[in-house]
């Protein structure tokens, strides 16, 4: 009780009230005057307008600076032999000995002629005052003639000072002339020469870079100059270089060729002085494309067939990042391919000209890093070959996402995956194009064979499989005893002549996945975007790098499609080692309606998707999976399908065993349009005939 009366009295506490002072104005601290000025100042100072002000008087009165030293220069140049002896100088830095000495003869037949014209102003004078009192004394008379007539025409003797009068009054009227325009003359001549020398500094952007106007000042996308490309490679940092640049003078434009235009971009070639070696320059490549307002993708450095030169190309700012057109194998659906004659449309150079490759008895490798198109750009060669029904497939997809799926109805061996018993099965279809090549190498001289394409995709793959063979053989590495390795290497070796050739792609190179002896046997080398220099050389070769190619430089997911390519089958420019080839992108889809075109074109081939290995066979069943849906076969292509369906079982058949094991069955080989061949409607028969007699067997 007591304690809730107590609680009933208790006070409750104030509130808490925030009190605000406010400053009157009369009692807030003063600022300083001379504080607030000094605040006032420096906005004014840092403020865009002032800044924006202190370089226009910059930027107008380095023109007029400039501007007449560069009149000083060419009315020094005019007077003297100072352009020749820069001339002479270029020409000797260049080592051109032959135009140092006409150089020197022009300026000697100057002096000469100099002397002439001072030598004749010594009896100037004299000749100019003696013409002076002959013409004075002739114009006198003739006017005084000129007033007799007046006079006696007129009959009035004052008329014959008339005309001389006259003369004197006009000259009298030409100084009262002079009198009043000199002085104004005199007041703005001297702006009128600063104009024009204001305009001649204008012209010719003779102000510092940060004075010079926004849009000048960044110079991006600008064209390409002479006094851009001298400027660009004299900043390069090589000391030989700049002072044999800063030696010629205005004449350094004397180490450039004539400046093409080269599809999206253009095309120069520079003349390096003596002392200066071309790789330097190509070492250069960031620096050089920076001083030329380019990004490094944009400028390519290439060697060409006259010594101590390099070939720089210059895209148009931006260009490169745009899309070429679709494929032609896209866009024209009666496009057809021809393997011995024919090139295939890959895609546009940096010039955006057609690139088409050959793709007769060359064997080819395409690697780059993973994700940059390469199975795209080797699909596409192989679409357009596909056009040409003379052309058998055999195709090994090491990575099996379906890249190649299109092809199940047009190669005639299809695998598709990553493990190693799909290793095993590429390498026994490599090896069975081996026993393929050597058949043909045996066969009369003068035989014509069908081109045998042998493609694996993925290659790193097999290198790299350690698996081993029931007699201890590796199927992956690089030693003799490697199955793949060696496979390789022996169509490398002799499949061209009898145009079985062995096609690669692969990612990242290295000696381990992509063996020295195999990248070297490919006469086509392609390459995507690598990461090192080391890589770029496993890719195309000693000699294409050192002549300019330079795949380790493309943007890896940015220039994807991009190749550079090395291959006497596609048109390089002359003294180049390479070409860079942006490829069309054909995506899967339109792949595989161009593939359904291709198997239009044939018979009809049935793809063996597994290569089995090892068990029990039965060669009639087996004849009927070889032939397919096809109406008939030849007999030798059966043998090749039968070989690649099961190589220890089939791998050393003949004609004469096959027709063995058809005698008596009613599916015999027969003659058509001259060819021997097999029926499919025969072994279909002789099938179901077998399997009704083994029904009635076991009845009985």
């Amino acid at each position: 009780m007591t304690d809730n009366i107590v609680h009933l009295h208790k006070t409750p506490p104030a509130p808490v009230t925030t009190l605000t002072v406010v400053q009157d104005a009369a009692t807030a601290p003063v600022v300083p005057l001379w504080v607030r000025s000094g605040r006032a100042i420096r906005t004014a100072a840092t403020h865009e307008r002032t800044k924006a002000a202190g370089r226009a008087v910059v930027r107008h009165g380095s023109y007029v600076l400039g501007g007449g030293r560069i009149v000083a220069r060419r009315t020094w140049d005019g007077r003297t032999t100072a352009r020749y002896e820069r001339y002479m100088r270029a020409a000797e830095a260049a080592g051109s000995m032959d135009l140092a000495a006409e150089w020197e003869e022009r300026a000697q037949r100057f002096r000469e002629a100099r002397h002439r014209r001072r030598m004749d102003l010594l009896t100037s004078p004299v000749d100019a005052a003696k013409s002076a009192l002959v013409g004075t004394g002739m114009g006198i008379g003739t006017l005084v003639a000129l007033g007799v007539v007046l006079a006696i025409a007129n009959k009035d003797v004052t008329q014959v000072v008339t005309p001389l009068m006259a003369v004197i009054e006009f000259i009298s009227l030409l100084i009262t002339i002079v009198q009043i325009v000199w002085g104004p003359a005199v007041t703005i001549g001297p702006f009128l020469a600063l104009l024009a020398l204001w305009a001649v500094g204008r012209n010719q952007q003779a102000a510092p870079q940060w004075a010079l106007p926004a849009n000048t000042r960044t110079g991006e996308g600008e064209p390409i100059t002479p006094s851009i490309v001298v400027k660009a490679v004299r900043d390069l940092g090589i000391p030989a270089l700049r002072n044999a640049i800063k030696e010629m003078g205005d004449a350094g434009a004397s180490m450039l060729g004539p400046i093409r235009i080269a599809g999206c971009g253009v095309e120069v070639d520079v003349t390096l002085p003596s002392g200066v070696s071309t790789n330097e320059v190509q070492n250069k490549r960031r620096k050089l494309a920076e001083n030329l307002t380019r990004h490094e993708h944009e400028v390519f450095i290439t060697i060409p067939q006259a010594a101590r030169t390099v070939r720089l190309w210059i895209a148009d700012s931006g260009a490169l990042d745009e899309p070429i057109g679709p494929s032609p194998l896209a866009t024209d659906e009666t496009l057809k391919a021809d393997y011995a004659k024919g090139k295939a449309p890959w895609g546009q150079d940096l010039r955006g000209d057609a690139a088409s490759l050959s793709l007769y008895q060359r064997h080819l490798l395409i690697t780059g890093l993973s994700n940059q198109g390469k199975t795209a750009a080797l699909r596409a060669l192989a679409l357009w070959l596909a056009l040409d029904r003379s052309v058998e497939f055999r195709v090994a997809d090491l990575k099996g996402a379906g890249d190649w799926a299109m092809f199940d109805g047009l190669a005639t061996i299809l695998i598709q995956g990553p493990t190693d018993e799909h290793v095993i099965e590429a390498t026994e279809m490599v090896e069975s194009g081996v026993r393929e090549m050597e058949c043909r190498l045996q066969a009369p001289p003068g035989t014509v064979f069908p081109p045998l394409i042998l493609l694996v995709d993925e290659a790193q793959v097999a290198f790299m499989c350690p698996v081993v063979d029931d007699d201890k053989r590796p199927y992956g590495g690089s030693k003799a005893t490697s199955r793949y390795f060696m496979a390789a290497r022996k169509i490398h070796n002799q499949g061209r002549a009898v145009n079985v050739l062995l096609w690669q792609g692969t990612q990242d190179p290295t000696d381990q996945n992509l063996p020295k002896l195999v990248r070297e046997g490919a006469h086509t080398r392609a390459s995507l975007a690598l990461g090192t220099e080391s890589q770029a050389r496993m890719a195309l070769g000693d000699k294409a790098v050192d002549g300019g190619a330079a795949p380790n430089l493309l943007r890896p997911g940015l220039d994807k499609g991009t190749v550079v390519v090395a291959s006497d089958g596609i048109a390089i420019p002359a003294g180049q080692s390479s070409i860079t080839v942006r490829t069309h992108y054909i995506d899967t889809d339109t792949a595989a309606e161009i593939a359904d075109r291709a198997k239009a074109l044939r018979d009809g081939v049935t793809t063996l998707r597994v290569i089995e290995r090892g068990e029990e066979r039965d060669p009639l069943a087996d004849i009927a999976t070889a032939i397919g849906d096809a109406p008939r076969v030849l007999t030798q292509d059966v043998l090749k399908r039968l070989a690649a369906l099961n190589e220890q079982a089939y791998g050393g058949w003949s004609f004469i065993d096959l027709k063995r094991v058809l005698d008596g069955t009613g599916a015999e080989p027969y003659k058509s349009d001259g060819r021997m061949v097999v029926g499919r409607d025969r072994i279909t028969r002789a099938l179901a005939n077998r399997d009704t007699d083994d029904s009635a067997s076991g009845r009985a």
